[in-house]
């Protein structure tokens, strides 16, 4: 989904209302501190709606946006038109195909900031989503703050994605990238980003900050839209999904019962992939899909879900045959 000037333009207005009063929120006890907002980035061309909407708190909220971008050259347009955003151009490593990890680690690492901002590109921050996202750190001293996202257009997240958070409680177990903040100090706790993950690393990070004894502050009102792209890529994304719950859940099979309870789909689906050879003896087996269309039933995209899930369980086949591939 492409998004015309004008309506990145009303979100950029409107982004204004609130950015003058906010500044205060940088000053603390100890004096002002600085924040970098990271975007890492391969050959998405909706970072430029993404830098457009963020470029009002430049200077005034946020000291610097750093993008970590692996596309190679080809956005050079969109970095030539945004001159104000400090670009590092990440390199992948011979033999390594998904770098997400790693750039986060290397934004992270490059940013002069003391809170560290995380967004993805096609986000579109709603009106005072950085002030309520860095209060919390500011105002009440949190460490690490995150909030929700919201779909755009049709997709299989058309409903708040808020890793399994409920807007009645105050901390989460855990958070994506797409909208996080944290001090540095957080990030070195745990040594950043583990850079085995092709998907799944945000969650890995912030499972890991809370053994450390992190809390995760939910901040229900600090929304980002996000472009979720086309039918196919969702479903791509979710085989990559998959692939990484899986390897997350191995390095943390403690987790394994708590993961189950926020999202079971992973698992759930795989297990019926595996079962599919029972269809020879029992052809009804495949006709179990029926129950989860029915959950579903209220969805907008209900057989897109039912896809999104079987390519999520196809995603955990793969990486437990080949981990790591």
């Amino acid at each position: 989904m492409v998004h015309n000037s004008e309506e990145t333009s009303s979100r950029v207005v409107k982004s204004h209302s609130a950015v003058d009063e906010s500044a205060r929120l940088k000053k603390t006890n100890n004096g002002f501190v600085e924040v970098s907002l990271v975007i890492v980035n391969k050959n998405e061309r909706l970072l430029s709606d993404t830098l457009d909407a963020i470029k009002p708190f430049v200077g005034n909220i946020v000291d610097e946006v750093l993008v970590v971008d692996a596309s190679g050259g080809a956005l050079d347009d969109i970095r030539e038109s945004h001159e104000w955003a400090q670009w590092i151009d990440y390199d992948q490593p011979v033999g390594v195909s998904i770098t997400i990890a790693h750039q986060r680690n290397v934004g992270v690492r490059r940013a002069k900031g003391d809170v560290i901002v995380f967004t993805d590109s096609g986000c579109l921050p709603e009106d005072g989503w950085l002030e309520r996202l860095l209060s919390p750190i500011f105002d009440e001293n949190e460490i690490v703050c995150c909030g929700p996202a919201r779909a755009i257009g049709k997709s299989v997240y058309s409903r708040v994605q808020s890793s399994g958070a409920d807007t009645r409680v105050d901390y989460v177990p855990m958070a994506a990238t797409i909208n996080l903040a944290f001090r540095r100090e957080a990030f070195e706790a745990v040594g950043g980003f583990d850079e085995s993950f092709g998907a799944a690393e945000d969650l890995d990070f912030t499972w890991r900050l809370t053994d450390c004894g992190y809390r995760l502050r939910w901040v229900p009102d600090a929304v980002v839209m996000h472009d979720y792209g086309t039918p196919t890529r969702q479903l791509r994304r979710a085989f990559f999904y998959g692939k990484g719950e899986c390897r997350l859940l191995r390095k943390h099979p403690h987790r394994i019962g708590e993961a189950a309870q926020l999202n079971s789909a992973p698992i759930a689906y795989a297990i019926f992939l595996i079962g599919l050879p029972l269809t020879l003896k029992w052809r009804w087996y495949p006709l179990l899909l029926l129950w989860p269309m029915w959950r579903h039933r209220n969805e907008e995209l209900r057989g897109l879900v039912l896809l999104d899930h079987l390519a999520m369980g196809a995603g955990v086949l793969h990486e437990l045959v080949r981990p790591g591939k």
